[in-house]
């Protein structure tokens, strides 16, 4: 509890240090409160105000599956000049389990002025015209997050539900990030980062199933009894074009890790991760937004990252709808017969520790490997006009214990249907009823741990 309490401090040590004060909605949250919740109709800007407004809100979101809901309160501020849009936000949430998350998170966007140019003629078309103008984006964070029931079923295809143990995990990062636009034809950006992670283990008593160190060792779970610190970096590349009028949008992320832990060789890695995301849109070009804004917080829903700190309406003027295809995959790579920490590996079934869902019939974290393998199709339509919608997903995936070994386990598949919540600034909220497996069903509830719009926190694998 007390990497909490430092982090509240630091986040309001840094908050009083600036040499402006946060801006504030004009009117004031004070009068916007004021206005909108002590009468009927105003109840859903009371709602937006309470939730996503600036500088202070509400902080809530689901905590990584097992954990809870969390709740808690969020601050966020900007300082805009001539050059930089500059952000900070803080949270702290706690869930009904004592689980518990905390982080302070900087963003520091270059916005130069562009020269006023003459042009004759009409205007050319812009590749992109449903994107904001990318900017270089400088990001600083320091994020402490203790769960105490997570579940561990053993590494590899082979393993089976009855080999079901909890165990409880403090993890706490610190580091940043940087986000580099080029080619804006292709809506192309580099990015990278550097981490310090520092994971503390822990039984997990009094559960359905027996702690983790009852049933497994160090050798069938690598980790288990010592933790070092890790510095881990990244590099990564990231197309996100859009074609035929808003119609086909693709978001292409490849990315380059590498695990260094200096206390023991032994758990040094790299990893290539490779996501491919297709969306084709029915209706042509969106009213709502979807993707994180890189130069925002977490707790900030931002439309423009340079001109407005206002979040987006929770409203949608016509209908949506999309297909999208997905493929991900996640490999590890380890030189001289090294090993991936078990708490590092990814995850397919339920929820991973992200909050991500994949194979959702399986239980949340059920397959666990240093290789990854993943295909969707999924199916997305709004309600009318509300911004609530349908849903329908089809996973299939695997894992292996070496990239040459995919082949040896079995193709796992997955069918979910629910319902889905994209309003305004307000976290996505999506209920998951999910079958197709062959160890039954899996219904998942989960609201996000950022608002939409929010920057994504920082992995916590």
């Amino acid at each position: 509890m007390w990497r909490l309490l430092i982090l509240t401090l630091i986040a309001g040590t840094v908050a009083s240090a600036q040499n402006t004060p946060a801006r504030v909605d004009s009117p004031s949250e004070t009068d916007k409160l004021k206005d909108s919740c002590f009468n009927f109709k105003g109840l859903p800007g009371c709602a937006e105000e309470l939730f996503t407004g600036q500088p202070v809100h509400i902080a809530v979101g689901s905590m990584p599956a097992q954990n809870g809901f969390g709740a808690g309160v969020a601050y966020v501020g900007h300082k805009t000049t001539e050059n930089w849009r500059n952000s900070w936000d803080a949270d702290a949430v706690a869930s009904i389990n004592a689980s518990w998350r905390g982080g302070v998170y900087f963003q520091f966007v270059h916005t130069p002025n562009k020269p006023i140019g003459v042009s004759f003629g009409p205007p050319k078309p812009q590749s992109n015209p449903s994107e904001l103008p990318e900017h270089t984006v400088f990001g600083i964070y320091a994020q402490a997050i203790s769960l105490n029931k997570l579940t561990y079923f053993g590494i590899g295809p082979s393993t089976t539900a009855a080999g079901r143990t909890f165990f409880g995990m403090t993890q706490t990062v610190i580091g940043g990030n940087v986000v580099k636009p080029l080619l804006p034809r292709l809506n192309a950006s580099l990015h990278g980062e550097v981490n310090g992670r520092f994971v503390d283990l822990r039984a997990s008593p009094n559960q359905p199933s027996p702690s983790i160190e009852q049933t497994y060792t160090e050798a069938t779970a690598p980790g288990l009894t010592r933790q070092p610190g890790t510095l881990q970096l990244a590099e990564g590349f990231r197309l996100r074009p859009v074609f035929a009028a808003d119609v086909v949008r693709l978001n292409y992320n490849f990315s380059y890790e590498q695990f260094v832990t200096p206390t023991n060789l032994n758990f040094t890695f790299q990893r290539v991760a490779i996501d491919l995301n297709h969306q084709f849109a029915l209706y042509g070009k969106t009213t709502r937004q979807f993707e994180s804004i890189s130069g925002n917080g977490p707790d900030d829903c931002s439309v423009d990252p340079t001109t407005s700190s206002s979040c987006p309406k929770a409203y949608v003027r016509n209908l949506e709808g999309s297909v999208g295809l997905r493929f991900f995959t996640s490999l590890a790579m380890t030189p001289g017969g090294g090993l991936v920490p078990f708490y590092f590996q990814p995850t397919l079934g339920g929820s991973d520790i992200d909050g991500n869902a994949s194979l959702s019939s399986y239980q949340d974290y059920r397959l666990r490997a240093p290789n990854v393998m993943l295909f969707r199709e999924n199916f997305e339509h709004s309600i009318w006009t509300l911004p609530v919608g349908v849903t329908f997903i089809a996973d299939e995936g695997k894992i292996a214990l070496t990239r040459g070994s995919f082949g040896d386990g079995p193709w796992r598949h997955s069918f979910s249907a629910g319902l889905t919540l994209r309003a305004g600034g307000f976290p996505q909220v999506y209920l998951l009823f999910s079958w197709g497996g062959n160890e039954g069903t899996h219904t998942i509830a989960n609201v996000n741990s950022g608002l939409l719009g929010g920057a994504v926190r920082p992995s916590l694998f």
